[in-house]
C-alpha cells in the first residue's frame, strides 16, 4: 500500500478551489505570457496559414511563455505569492530553463510522436470525409502508416501525465526526475492521470465553446474576419492558460501531498 493515498475528489476540489480563490493573482501573473502567446499565434498566422510544419513550430515556441507562467504559478501554490521574484515573462532564469528541460523529459516523446503523426497524415480535404466519397488511396496509406504513431501517442500521454506532477519540484528548486515521480506516486498513478486528464478535457471543451461563441459575436459585431480572428485568439488563449493554471495547481498539490513536502525538508525515502 502507498504511504499516501490520494483522493480523486479531494484533489480536484482543492485544485479548483485554490485556482478560483486566486483569480485576481492569476490575471496578474498570466498577463505577459498571454501577450507573448498571442504574438506567437499572430506571427504564425502571418507566416504560413496552411503549413503543418509551421503550426508545429508555433506550438513549440509557445512552450516558452507557458513554462514562464506554470513555474511561477506552482511557486504560488507551494510557497505563496510573495515567493515569485518577478512577473512571469520579464526574464528567463536558470529555474525556468531547468523547468523546460524537465518538461522535455516528461513530454518530449509525446510531442515527437504527435509531430510525426501530423506530418504523416498531412492535410485532409474535407470533401473526402463526406459519406459516399471515393476512398483516396494515398490518404488510406498515410492513415495506415500513422496508426501505430497514434497508439504510441496515447500511451505516451498517459505516461507523461503520470509523472508530470514532478514539475512542481523543479518550480521550487528541488532536483527531481521523472523516475522519482514514478516511484513516489506508486499506488496513486491512476488518480493523478484521472485528475489531470479531466482538467485537460474540461479545458478543451470550455476553450472550444469560448472560441465559437467569441468568433460568432465578433463577426456579428465587426464583420471583419481578421479582427474577429484576433479577438477570438485572445480569448481562447486566455481560457487555455486558465486550464494550464488548473493543471499546474493539481500537479503542485499532488507533489506536496505525496511527498509531504515542506520547504527545506529532505525528501522522504521511496518505498
Amino acid at each position: 500500500m502507498p504511504a499516501v493515498k490520494l483522493s480523486f475528489g479531494e484533489l480536484m476540489s482543492e485544485s479548483f478551489g485554490f485556482f478560483f480563490a486566486n483569480l485576481r493573482l492569476f490575471f496578474h501573473l498570466v498577463t505577459i505570457p498571454w501577450i507573448l502567446s498571442l504574438a506567437i499565434r499572430l506571427l504564425g498566422a502571418a507566416a504560413n496559414q496552411d503549413s503543418v510544419f509551421a503550426l508545429l513550430v508555433e506550438k513549440a515556441l509557445d512552450i516558452v511563455p507557458t513554462v514562464m507562467f506554470m513555474a511561477a504559478w506552482q511557486r504560488v501554490v507551494l510557497l505563496g505569492p510573495n515567493r515569485v521574484e518577478r512577473l512571469p515573462g520579464l526574464g528567463w532564469s536558470p529555474r525556468e530553463m531547468a523547468y523546460l528541460v524537465h518538461l522535455v523529459k516528461v513530454g518530449g516523446i509525446t510531442f515527437v510522436l504527435i509531430a510525426a503523426f501530423v506530418l504523416t497524415i498531412g492535410t485532409v480535404d474535407g470533401a473526402m470525409l463526406t459519406p459516399g466519397a471515393p476512398v483516396d488511396p494515398e490518404l488510406a496509406r498515410r492513415q495506415a502508416l500513422a496508426a501505430p504513431l497514434g497508439v504510441g501517442f496515447m500511451i505516451s500521454v498517459l505516461l507523461a501525465l503520470r509523472v508530470s506532477y514532478g514539475l512542481a519540484a523543479t518550480a521550487v528548486d528541488v532536483p527531481f526526475a521523472p523516475r522519482q515521480s514514478w516511484a513516489y506516486s506508486r499506488g496513486n498513478g491512476w488518480v493523478i492521470v484521472g485528475v489531470l486528464f479531466m482538467i485537460f478535457f474540461a479545458n478543451a471543451i470550455v476553450t472550444t465553446a469560448a472560441t465559437l461563441l467569441t468568433l460568432g459575436l465578433a463577426r456579428g459585431v465587426l464583420g471583419a474576419d481578421t479582427a474577429a480572428a484576433v479577438i477570438t485568439w485572445t480569448v481562447a488563449i486566455l481560457v487555455s492558460y486558465g486550464g494550464a493554471g488548473l493543471v499546474a495547481t493539481a500537479q503542485a498539490m499532488a507533489f506536496r501531498k505525496l511527498l509531504g513536502w515542506r520547504e527545506g525538508a529532505a525528501l522522504p525515502a521511496t518505498t
